[in-house]
């Protein structure tokens, strides 16, 4: 072999093994990744355990409902007006995944309660996605240059 052929070697050798090493750092913390998800599946099963079983689980469904609520209006006016732009945006991502849902809930052949309620949330998500939108960009035109 002539002497740039040796050298071209070896730089492949040097970045294969630098490849390999990357790749074996991405494994390493994908099998993390997954003992935390297999945590955090071990702690929600436990907490769905924990639900009465007793007939009462409208009510403790009823409860978890109305602190969240709670919780969400204490923490949305505690934002600063500057977060706002960034929050909306994060709001109609997590309605997109309401939607979802509902759609999946909305889906079965059979007219049910599920049904209504799933086609309900479609539409309020719906609203909540296209309103932010609206209000985002209504805002972003308060940023441009005025002409003239």
């Amino acid at each position: 072999m002539s002497d740039p052929a040796i050298a071209l070697s070896k730089q492949l050798s040097g970045e294969l093994e630098a490849v390999s090493q990357s790749v074996v750092q991405a494994a390493q913390k994908l099998e993390s990744a997954q003992d935390h998800l297999r945590d955090l599946t071990e702690q929600v099963n436990m907490v769905l355990n924990t639900a009465p079983a007793n007939g009462n689980e409208f009510m403790f469904l009823l409860t978890v409902f109305i602190l969240a609520c709670f919780v969400g209006y204490y923490i949305i006016w505690k934002v600063t007006p500057a977060l706002h732009s960034p929050l909306m945006s994060v709001t109609n991502a997590v309605s997109s995944v309401i939607i979802v849902g509902a759609l999946i809930a909305a889906g079965p052949a059979d007219f049910s309660v599920s049904k209504c309620l799933g086609f309900l949330a479609v539409f309020l998500a719906s609203v909540n996605i296209f309103g932010g939108f609206a209000v985002t960009e209504k805002m972003l035109t308060l940023f441009k240059k005025k002409k003239g």
